[in-house]
């Protein structure tokens, strides 16, 4: 598995970039817009690719709270991320649900 390169601004993968300045993402040559919350999202799981990232972590790290009663906002939003990162979001090969775990972003060799 490749890993990210962080250069400022810019974290790069072997198959996109996200800009987190501009909140953008590079896919296949097309830029994807996304939003502050998508961008921040997407950032942890490419800094943690590989690895799950709990559903703790995301609500203390993008959401500031510690309170995880209820995540279906960050369901919500991984949904949505999925639509613009995943190739088929319907099965999505990426962006993985760790079942009882969290998500794991899966990068291709």
């Amino acid at each position: 598995m490749s890993h990210p390169d962080v250069n400022g601004e810019t974290i790069t993968t072997n198959e996109f970039s996200l800009n987190l300045a501009r909140a953008s993402l590079e896919k296949g040559g097309e830029e994807i817009h996304l939003t502050p919350k998508e961008c921040r999202l997407l950032a942890l799981l490419i800094q943690n690719a590989g690895t799950v990232v709990s559903r703790r972590t995301f609500m203390k790290k993008v959401w500031n709270t510690d309170y995880i009663g209820d995540t279906r906002t960050l369901d919500v939003h991984i949904c949505w991320l999925r639509q613009k990162v995943e190739d088929d979001p319907s099965i999505p090969s990426r962006i993985v649900t760790k079942r009882g775990q969290g998500y794991q972003l899966r990068l291709a060799d």
